[in-house]
């Protein structure tokens, strides 16, 4: 199928590895010209030479820490610069600390809200001009844990749910000229999911990591974690013609585990 998007210039927050990764790839490969961020130079580096190997679109790696709203303004206008616009927005970020709420401080609330709500809210009033002058698009990659909490996710589940309530608001008010989705991931096999299963082990919750994969699995009717990529198409879908008149929708991609 093809999406329509060749030639088309994307923007992805968070995108050096993951699932922001993930999907720059798949717009990648329908041919637009893909911008990732990043906080690590080793990281954008190999996730450039992976995004030139996935398309021909043009590749624009940018060292910036998306906490920090001039980073992102000073990301979006090299964006801008580069490709000449914008058609569309990918916003993703890694995930808070895992823990219990007892064992949470007003410095993790604070950091947690800036990571995943205030960083959505800077690339989407710095990037709105653009997508509105190309007719285009934003997706939120949020988490299963806004539909169902997780434990010792606390953060997580709290902080996230803000995002969803933001989607729902500007699918309205960007509308028509800008279509705003979100996509709701269950466990997929990035570093993140490697973290939270190597930070329970540590804890004593499981005995290994093994054990720890197992679980997180076990819900899953496929029986098994999501590949990155399979996010990261639906990604590109949604940004595309193809999914024109979707707005506002918050697609699971989960394998059936979330019970909603």
């Amino acid at each position: 199928m093809d999406l329509g998007i060749e030639g088309n210039v994307a923007l992805c927050t968070a995108a050096s590895s993951g699932l922001g990764l993930a999907s720059a790839e798949a717009l990648a490969e329908e041919g637009a010209h893909v911008a990732v961020c990043g906080r690590t130079e080793a990281r954008l580096g190999a996730a450039g030479e992976r995004l030139r190997e996935a398309g021909d679109g043009g590749v624009l790696t940018v060292e910036a820490d998306i906490t920090d709203p001039a980073h992102i303004s000073a990301f979006v206008s090299e964006t801008v610069d580069e490709f000449g616009g914008l058609d569309h927005v990918v916003t993703s970020a890694g995930g808070p600390p895992s823990g219990p709420f007892l064992g949470t401080d007003d410095q993790d609330w604070y950091s947690a809200y800036d990571l995943l709500v205030m960083s959505v809210v800077w690339t989407l009033r710095e990037t709105h001009p653009h997508l509105r002058a190309s007719g285009g698009s934003a997706v939120a990659i949020t988490s299963r844990t806004v539909r169902s909490a997780a434990d010792n996710l606390v953060l997580s589940n709290a902080v996230r749910r803000a995002v969803e309530g933001l989607v729902q608001t500007l699918s309205r008010e960007f509308a028509p000229a800008v279509r705003v989705n979100s996509v709701v991931p269950g466990a997929h096999e990035t570093a993140r999911i490697e973290n939270l299963i190597e930070a329970a082990v540590e804890r004593g919750d499981v005995p290994d990591y093994e054990t720890g994969y197992e679980e997180w699995a076990a819900d899953n009717p496929l029986e098994r974690i999501g590949e990155p990529r399979e996010l990261g198409d639906v990604v590109a879908f949604l940004a595309s013609e193809r999914a024109s008149n979707v707005n506002g929708a918050a697609v699971p991609v989960d394998g059936g585990s979330t019970r909603r």
